[in-house]
This record gives structure tokens, sequence and C-alpha cells, in this order.
């Protein structure tokens, strides 16, 4: 005898939702899309996963996905644990050789290892690397007073293309070096901007710990043109560090990326919203 099936509308619900993502789907089907994860957005082991669960999603789907992580509040952490000061100027932290270092271990060490763990737990095959790595992202003094606080001069990304035409997930810590192998530590959305660039991404996800990008009354907008994101740095209603996520999808746009999205990390499934759904999630930056 056939084994009984429970009747219900949510089956019925789930294929009409999958059904209405295939348009979606199919634009963004082979297309790479730099995912930026990081701060509160992998503030717990369940975000992580669902996260994870999403990122394989777009790969069995056709979507080759870059991941680049950060890890403010973790760095933070580690600082307060040892006993090191720290300190921020416009949004970046200024690091000193005793404080890139503590960067370092957390970022590429601790934190990169637990995201891969967590994609390759999810069913896919992520690998972890740095900026360091076969000179995927060369580095500079960003400015004077920020210390080992860089910023990226040149890329190589063919360790990257390589990875992802052989189907593996690449999972990169922005920490990188100059020229001459000292380290420095590139803001997160920076380096996820300078290889969405570099990669000739279709799109570029910064995920965070808000809605997306604010007026001054507080209310989220939607869709921001270059033009726009600039109003919003000089008038003031951008400040803090909201200002290097939307300098780093202005250089995105110009640089050839078509869109950047600012979305809530905090909350599950935002990446497959955004890209899947008419509804879309955070703010859509673009030329």
């Amino acid at each position: 005898m056939a084994e009984n099936r429970r009747k219900n509308e949510g089956g019925w619900t789930s294929a009409a939702t999958l059904s209405r993502a295939l348009p979606f789907i199919q634009r963004h089907a082979g297309a790479i899309i730099v995912v930026k994860f990081g701060g509160h957005a992998m503030s717990t082991p369940e975000l992580t996963a669902d996260f994870a669960r999403d990122i394989v999603l777009l790969r069995q789907v056709g979507v080759q996905p870059v991941v680049v992580h950060g890890g403010g509040p973790q760095i933070g952490s580690m600082l307060s644990r040892l006993d090191i000061k720290t300190e921020f100027k416009d949004g970046l932290r200024i690091s000193d050789m005793e404080t890139v270092g503590v960067a370092e271990m957390v970022l590429s060490g601790a934190i990169n290892k637990a995201i891969v763990s967590a994609i390759n737990c999810a069913g896919g095959r992520a690998v972890g690397l740095s900026g360091r790595d076969a000179r995927l992202i060369t580095a500079a003094p960003k400015a004077e007073g920020l210390g080992f606080t860089g910023v990226p001069i040149a890329t190589d990304t063919r360790v990257l293309t390589t990875l992802t035409d052989d189907g593996f997930i690449p999972v990169v810590s922005p920490i990188s070096a100059d020229e001459n192998g000292d380290g420095f530590n590139i803001n997160a959305d920076t380096a996820a901007g300078t290889l969405a660039a570099a990669l000739g991404a279709s799109r570029l996800m910064l995920m965070t710990d808000v809605e997306g990008v604010m007026d001054k009354d507080k209310r989220l907008l939607t869709d921001l043109s270059r033009q726009d994101v600039q109003t919003l740095i000089d008038d003031g209603t951008a400040q803090g560090g909201m200002i290097p996520k939307l300098t780093t999808a202005m250089d995105a746009v110009a640089g050839g990326v078509e869109a950047v999205v600012i979305l809530d990390g905090r909350r599950a499934h935002g990446l497959l919203v955004e890209l899947f759904t008419d509804e879309g999630a955070g703010t859509l930056i673009h030329a």
C-alpha cells in the first residue's frame, strides 16, 4: 500500500514561491556575486548556519558566490580581552602592529575557518583564504595616522576564478600585505568592493547590522543613485561605519559592478529575498 502523505497547503505555497523565483534564478545564473558577511550578521551560530545554506543554494542554482567577511566586533572583543586599546577614525579602526596581528589571528584564523566549516556542513565546497594568498590583494597605508589600516592598490583574482570555475566557494579574509609582505587590515567592505569590481561581479551584497541606508528621519531608502549617495555623505546624513559602505558602493558601481545592495544580515535569508523575489531587501545602489 502506498504510504500516506500529509495533505496541507504548505507544499503548494512553497512550490508557488519556487516557480515565481525562476525568472530571477535565470537572470543570475552564471553570474559572480560577491557577498560581504560580517559584524553582527555572524553573531550567532544560527545566523551563520542560515547564511551558509543560502550561499550553498546560490551555488546550486548556478550563481558563483564569493564571500568576503569582516569581524569588527570579534576583533574588538579580542583586543579588549588582551587589554589592547584601539581607536576609530571615520568608521575605520586605527591599527598599529599589535592590533593588525590580533586582527589577522581573528579574521584569517577563527572567523574564516568557522564560515568555511558552516558552508561545508551545509553541503558546499568552501575554501578559506586571505588577501595575502596568491597576491589576491596588495595593500598600502590608507592614510597618515591610521597605522596598518590599509587600502587595496592592486588585485590578482586568478585564484578566485580558478576556484569558482571548479565549483568551489571562496571565503576571503580582508587581511592583506603590502609589496614588502607587511600585514595590513583592510576594511572588509572596501575589500569586497575592490574584488567585486575586479571580478566583474553583477552584484555586491553588503550584509550589515542595519536595515539599510536611512534618511535623516530614519526611514529606509530602497533605491539610490551614485549622486544620491554622495549627497547623503556630503550633508552628514550618512555617518560612522555607513560612510565606508557607501563609498565602497559608489566605487564598485563606477568600477563596473551592476548594482550594490546594503541589507540587514541579522534577518535570515535576506540574500534570497533580494536576488530571487520582487520584494528585494535593503538599499539598492546603482549607476
